[in-house]
């Protein structure tokens, strides 16, 4: 029976086999990865040979190629809106957002190639989008020297695009021309299912594959229960059963991570961070940098394999719970932020790991770490995978901005946010944070200096915004994409990203010995502020002796002090 089954395959995909891309990860056995132009040209093949396989072309990149998008379908359908007509499950995966980790680049061709041959069945419920190279600019940029100490394959890309961004920390500040196009991908397929493939490095260990799963208390709701008990545990339960030990990715760097990691935080700046405020189930796989390259490649493609057997068994479940947490946040009155580690809660997991030890260093001569691969271990761990949130932000009914921001603006409308211009000038009563203190960073970090520790304060105030100013309503689907991204406080809001920076300098002054005989005359006027200047130098020696404090004190709470400086530009409508 099963060689007439080997018969027929080979009578109906005959053709096939025969015409089917070869490419040089193949060719090597396993010691190669393909280049840019490789990976496209065996999609493109893949594209001719099968009516289940089209390649389509999106938006443009860094590096002036654009980036492609390869959909796979067992009914041949590659309109999304289909998809969702026929309620199909959409997995979205991205290969070589760090080119140097280039596994699933890999992996994704031999998995469509299966396909087209009959070799592996695509289930009817269930499409793949496949984004074959997405830093392109890093992947042209090849060299032996680059990830030193990564095991293979010979040639790697650079981690760096063609602005020599981290692209893995572009997705809400949208530096970059690929994480807009990303915007367009992602918005068009809407999928159920994100997958980034990776490698990584850190300490050494048994694993060959770890998964970075979204955090599931950030993710929250019945997504992020769904998540916790039944999706991920299933992930384990089938890569088990395809000879894989998956453990968590290892958040750990150093000495052996024996007595337990906290969960890595994926907070919206990250690939799977910005697919779960889309309220998408989001996974970083990481395969193990000192692991056989072939048998990375091959642990990414057990894992998609897994990926797609699950959604196509709980399909059902998976877009109801996707349903129920998208009606739920139209109505959401509050969302959770800035969460921490709870140490008192844990999952306890079993983690293959090598014994460490120190040894003098043959360069400095001072202690340095090694693994022994002689003494592996397994150990029963604190996984410390539950977060709690310190702050609940209510949601507004609406926010406005003014046209000004309009590159924010843009960037809102490159996440499909649906918004509408005033016709006329509009008067309205709306909430207006000022900021109060932040800390910016003394380095650049990704092109920008990131603003953290944000205080602000609120008050309630009518503004009269013009003509062509924006208003945005809270009754949509990016809801909680516009609460991390326009609440000031929010870890990776446009402000912490220094897209409001110049409401931090002040733009109007004055000249002390002209202001003097203002300020004076003012206090005359004002014996309130007077009172206060005096209770101030009471009760702050240094500002007592500094008379250039006191008047700019004066100034500070005087009608001449510009209105803006410090008012953040993004008002709550209640």
């Amino acid at each position: 029976m099963k060689r007439l089954f080997t018969i027929i395959l080979l009578v109906v995909f005959g053709r096939n086999f025969a015409q089917l891309p070869v490419t040089s990860f193949e060719t090597s056995k396993g010691k190669e990865s393909v280049t840019y132009y490789e990976a496209i040209a065996a999609y493109q093949q893949l594209d001719k040979l099968s009516s289940n396989v089209t390649m389509l072309t999106m938006g443009p990149t860094d590096a002036g190629f654009p980036l492609h998008l390869v959909l796979v379908s067992s009914d041949k359908t590659f309109s999304p809106k289909q998809w969702q007509q026929k309620n199909k499950i959409v997995i979205l995966i991205n290969n070589g957002i760090h080119p140097g980790e280039p596994d699933g680049i890999d992996a994704s061709i031999g998995l469509v190639k299966d396909i087209v041959a009959g070799k592996k069945l695509l289930p009817a419920n269930v499409v793949l989008a496949i984004i074959p190279v997405y830093n392109i600019g890093g992947a042209l940029n090849r060299s032996v020297n680059y990830r030193i100490d990564q095991n293979g394959p010979v040639e790697k890309g650079f981690r760096g695009n063609s602005q020599n961004l981290d692209l893995n920390r572009d997705f809400i500040k949208s530096d970059s021309k690929e994480a807009r196009s990303f915007a367009e991908i992602f918005h068009f397929v809407e999928p159920d299912i994100f997958i980034d493939n990776h490698v990584s490095n850190g300490a050494d260990y048994q694993h060959v594959m770890t998964l970075l799963t979204t955090q599931h208390d950030k993710l929250g709701g019945v997504m992020g229960e769904y998540l916790n008990q039944f999706f991920e545990p299933a992930l384990y339960k089938g890569m088990k059963e395809r000879g894989y030990d998956l453990v968590p990715y290892v958040n750990h760097f150093g000495d052996t991570p024996d007595k337990g990691w906290t969960e890595f935080w994926d907070s919206p700046r990250y690939s799977s961070g910005y697919a779960a405020i889309w309220n998408v189930f989001s996974f970083v796989p990481e395969t193990h940098m000192l692991k056989p390259y072939a048998q990375r490649v091959d642990a990414t493609y057990k894992l998609m394999e897994t990926f797609i057997d699950f959604a196509a068994a709980n399909q059902k479940s998976i877009k109801e719970k996707r349903r129920q947490q998208q009606t739920d946040q139209l109505t959401q009155k509050q969302f959770a932020f800035d969460f921490a580690v709870n140490k008192n809660k844990f999952t306890e997991i079993t983690f293959k790991g090598f014994e460490s030890d120190y040894k003098p260093s043959n360069i400095s001569g001072q202690p340095r770490l090694f693994y022994d691969r002689a003494k592996p271990y397994e150990k029963k761990i604190k996984f410390f995978n539950y977060y709690d949130p310190k702050t609940m932000i209510e949601k507004p009914s609406a926010y406005v901005i003014p046209q000004g921001w309009w590159k924010v603006i843009d960037l809102l409308k490159a996440n499909k946010i649906s918004m509408k211009q005033f016709a006329k000038d509009t008067a309205i009563e709306v909430e207006v944070y000022r900021i109060e203190d932040f800390k910016s960073g003394n380095k650049p970090y990704e092109a920008h200096h990131y603003n953290s520790e944000v205080k602000t304060n609120k008050v309630v105030r009518t503004i009269t915004f013009r003509k062509g100013d924006w208003l945005i309503p809270m009754n949509q689907p990016g809801n909680r994409f516009l609460m991390e991204v326009l609440e000031p406080t929010a870890e990776d809001s446009y402000f912490a990203w220094d897209f409001f920076d110049a409401i931090l300098g002040a733009k109007e002054g004055y000249s002390s010995y002209v202001f003097e005989e203002t300020a004076d005359e003012f206090l005359k006027q004002n014996p309130a502020v007077k009172e206060k200047l005096e209770q101030k130098k009471a009760s702050d020696t240094a500002f007592a002796k500094n008379g250039a404090a006191q008047l700019y004190f004066v100034f500070q709470n005087s009608p001449y002090y510009e209105p803006d400086h410090l008012k953040y530009p993004v008002y709550r409508i209640k």
